[in-house]
């Protein structure tokens, strides 16, 4: 992971002091082989640290929400009016990379240290938003911070949701910094969807689309909403595996196989129809207990995750599936069941505000490209609550949630100087 300041002299300042936080955010939060910030964990503390600090250099206003999300205002000529916030989130995957939401809240404090240094006052302020807790490797629900903020968390997922490295609850870990647990299991929101004009998150790409086409910045045109089945299962017949012929067997393992290959079929005729989609079945395993090399497999387990911009292509997807695993259960003499799923809609980005990307981006020369999301950001909890939002990716190589994330500076620089002539021409 390399140092960014290395060859930096002749970056403006706010960049210089990005790159300065991105390094010490790093040398500070190592865990081999990478990165680790847990939600309300010392690594995020110390990140909000980071940027707080250089919020407070910069004279902007300063306050924490009753979740801890921290908030950081360039304050505006009508103190009244509507805000923009820009954010994105602080912590990290175990072991992952420096950049993942990281980028987007140093970029929001480059972009004020920008209209400080030129003395620019917006129209209405302009607040950058160090989003909690929206990995939610750490507690096991989306978009935990930015929901709390809004007052939507369900109050009985405070004390339920556990922390998968500490098993402690969230209600905990919130009172352990001494935020206001009461507030928030009363519903009580900070944020208020009328009082907000736009929302704006600038993000690393976690995929090569970028990388691959040559272009230092994307501009998102939409969150892909899932449908997220966690405890998929086969169940079969163990049996001798020498001793049962084939038209005998009830091997889960077979029944699953042919299942996958309906998704991957079904992927690919929906990439033939042009339609958005993608599809993974990240967990795969027959019961360690039981299995073995001889055995006939009599159960299997899986998880699938299938994605979309148009939810509707998700639901006819599960009844396709539906229906083949039903086929394929009474043909392989198994059961499939999917079992439930848990869901989040498509969060689409703001035509208008595309646009203006777009036209900024033109007038400064930096090359763009129109990109789907298909990991999920904080954005879709602005977006669900009717406030018009945008998303700015910046080019990511070797991909994201790992050791091995490759943000370049200047295309850093690039997305920043986006962001600032987009923000002006906001007022």
């Amino acid at each position: 992971m390399k140092n960014l300041l290395t060859g930096s002299e002749n970056l403006e300042p706010e960049i210089l002091a990005a790159v300065k936080i991105f390094d010490e955010m790093r040398e500070k939060t190592t865990d081999p082989p990478g990165i680790t910030r847990p939600s309300y964990g010392e690594g995020e503390n110390i990140a909000h640290g980071f940027v707080r600090d250089l919020a407070r250099e910069l004279n902007l206003q300063i306050t924490h929400d009753y979740a801890g999300n921290l908030y950081m205002t360039l304050p505006g000529k009508d103190r009244e009016a509507p805000s923009i916030i820009i954010g994105s989130h602080m912590d990290t995957v175990p072991h992952g990379g420096n950049y993942d939401g990281a980028a987007g809240v140093i970029m929001g404090i480059a972009a004020l240290h920008r209209l400080r240094h030129e003395a620019w006052q917006p129209k209405q302020d302009i607040t950058v938003m160090a989003i909690r807790a929206e990995e939610l490797v750490w507690f096991p629900t989306p978009y935990a911070g930015s929901r709390m903020a809004f007052g939507l968390l369900p109050p009985e997922d405070y004390d339920s949701l556990k922390r998968s490295d500490t098993g402690r609850s969230l209600a905990d870990c919130i009172a352990d910094l001494g935020f206001d647990v009461d507030a928030l299991k009363a519903g009580k929101a900070w944020l208020d969807a009328k009082k907000i004009r736009h929302y704006i998150e600038p993000h690393i790409e976690q995929g090569p689309a970028l990388v691959e086409a040559g272009m230092p910045v994307g501009i998102v045109t939409g969150i892909r909403g899932n449908l997220r089945y966690p405890f998929c299962r086969v169940e079969g017949t163990y049996g001798h595996a020498g001793a049962v012929p084939r038209d005998y067997r009830c091997d889960a393992v077979f029944a699953a196989v042919e299942f996958s290959s309906v998704l991957e079929n079904h992927w690919n005729d929906r990439d033939i129809a042009g339609t958005d989609f993608v599809c993974t079945m990240g967990e795969f395993h027959t019961d360690p207990v039981h299995h073995g090399m001889t055995k006939i497999p009599g159960e299997l387990r899986f998880t699938m995750d299938i994605r979309s911009l148009d939810f509707d292509v998700l639901l006819d997807t599960d009844q396709y599936l539906r229906k083949e695993a039903a086929r394929i259960s009474q043909e392989r003499n198994v059961a499939i069941d999917l079992g439930e799923f848990t869901e989040a809609h498509p969060a689409i980005m703001d035509n208008e505000l595309r646009s203006m990307l777009h036209e900024q981006a033109k007038n400064l020369e930096i090359p763009v490209m129109d990109i789907s999301s298909g990991a999920g950001h904080d954005c879709a909890t602005f977006s669900i609550q009717g406030i018009p939002c945008a998303m700015i990716f910046i080019r990511n190589d070797k991909g994201s949630h790992n050791a091995d994330e490759a943000m370049d500076i200047n295309d850093f620089a690039d997305a920043t100087r986006l962001l600032v002539s987009f923000l002006k021409t906001l007022d």
